[in-house]
Parts: C-alpha cells; structure tokens; sequence
C-alpha cells in the first residue's frame, strides 16, 4: 500500500504532471529542459524528479554534467496507472501548450539552456 501512495502523492502536482505528460511524448529528456518546460528554479525542478524517481516513476541516467530523465517502462505493474493518466490529460490545453514548447526547448543544446538558467560560469563555453 505504501508504494501505491508513494506513486499517487508523486502525481499530485501540477508541475509533476507536466513533467509526466512530456515524457511520454519524448523518449527521455533533460532536467535543464524539463526546468525551462516547468519555468521553476533548478532545485524546484529537481526536487520534482527526484520525487517521482523515488516513487519508481522515473529513471534517470547521467551523461557527463547532464541527467537524463525518462518514464520507468520496464515496472509492468505502472502500465495501468500510465495508461489511466494519458487518457485523462490527452488533449488537455496545458498537455498541448507543453509539447508546442518542448519543441522549441529540444532545439536548444543542453549546454546553452544551462548557460541561460544559471549564467556562463556555471556551463563556460568551450
């Protein structure tokens, strides 16, 4: 039972769902996208990840500076909450105005977004 409120409370935000939706349209993207997606401060945005890693919904990988986000596939007891979730906010205004924007932000490097939320001496340019 208390995995099945870890999962539900790691859903219960609206930045959290956000962040949820756009994974499932992107194979996997990075904290510095879903932080320019959310419009929050890195350590909120983080502080939303880590929460839904925690709860099994996502994984993560490291690449160098960067982590790497993406939906947990491989907990087949998940599917059915997944699917549940999708069907209620596919074709939700804010679903639609997110993925208009993560089309803009996946055009931007990694590195540049770094360079924009935290300035040049945290990602100097090479």
């Amino acid at each position: 039972m208390d995995d099945l409120v870890s999962i539900l409370k790691s859903l219960s935000d609206k930045n959290r769902l956000r962040t949820f939706c756009a994974l499932q349209s992107y194979e996997e993207l990075c904290a510095c996208q879903i932080t320019a997606l959310l419009q929050v401060a890195g350590a909120t945005a983080s502080r939303h990840l880590s929460l839904m890693v925690n709860a099994g919904i996502l994984k993560s990988r490291k690449n160098g500076r960067w982590v790497y986000f993406r939906i947990n596939t491989e907990d087949l007891s998940l599917n059915p909450v997944f699917k549940w979730v999708k069907q209620k906010l596919d074709g939700s205004n804010q679903v639609e105005k997110d993925l208009k924007a993560l089309k803009q932000i996946t055009l931007i490097s990694c590195e540049e977004l770094c360079r924009k939320q935290r300035g040049e001496a945290s990602c100097p340019k090479k």
